[in-house]
């Protein structure tokens, strides 16, 4: 999934400077892009879609990747497969802020993000 949102003319401090900054997920195998799929919702996966969406609205590009349907992705990034191959599935999410691991093993807040965007 890729969400793009032109920047808007108010910009604070801790939102992006500018419009290449780009917000990596490489997630875990789930039955569908986003994991919101199925009978129960999982409110960790509808915090990082809240995340997400926050993250457009200021103008960052969010790709997120799967291993099942985007092994491409995961095989281009060295640090990736490193991580995946050290940890295997524990490794997984990770997250990369324009091409920097920040979070690896859990999905990062709103908060963990924005700090290195600023």
């Amino acid at each position: 999934m890729s969400i793009t949102v032109d920047f808007t003319d108010e910009l604070t401090l801790n939102e992006p400077k500018t419009a290449e900054t780009m917000v990596e997920i490489y997630d875990p195998p789930m039955c569908c892009p986003t994991g919101l799929c199925g009978p129960t919702l999982d409110q960790m996966l509808l915090d990082v879609s809240d995340m997400i969406l926050a993250l457009a609205e200021k103008g960052v590009v969010v790709e997120r990747y799967q291993m099942t349907t985007n092994p491409q992705k995961f095989m281009a990034n060295m640090e990736i497969m490193r991580l995946v191959r050290e940890q295997q599935m524990a490794a997984l999410p990770i997250t990369a802020v324009n091409g920097q691991v920040i979070k690896v093993g859990a999905y990062p807040t709103l908060n963990e993000v924005q700090t290195y965007l600023s």
